[in-house]
């Protein structure tokens, strides 16, 4: 099983849940973020005055699938998050150990 850690534009959640519905999968976690990447922010003009947005509202995705599924995944979530501008985001990938289901005591694809 492999965890899937999108970044995205707030805008995109949507397009990407959507996205990851379609190939049949049953559950994400999505947190409200902010951070920066290469482009340390940015400046912005309120009421005559200068000042840096240092870190920018985002999206953090989250989702477990079968290793099988992770690389059509992945390929969704890029195709439904991208923009072509700066700050599309990032996708971690790492491997899950176990996965158990509290209701049930399921475990691992069972539990997902």
């Amino acid at each position: 099983m492999k965890k899937i850690e999108a970044i995205i534009k707030p805008f995109k959640l949507d397009e990407v849940r959507e996205a990851l519905s379609e190939l049949g999968v049953s559950g994400l976690t999505v947190t409200e973020v902010k951070g920066f990447g290469r482009q340390k922010g940015h400046t912005e003009l309120y009421r005559g005055a200068e000042y840096v947005v240092d870190f920018l509202p985002k999206i953090k995705v989250e989702v477990v699938v079968p290793a099988e599924l992770l690389d059509m995944a992945v390929e969704a979530i890029i195709k439904a998050a991208h923009t072509g501008k700066i700050g599309d985001g990032k996708i971690f990938i790492s491997t899950v150990e176990q996965v158990i289901r509290i209701r049930t005591g399921e475990t691992n694809e069972t539990a997902l």
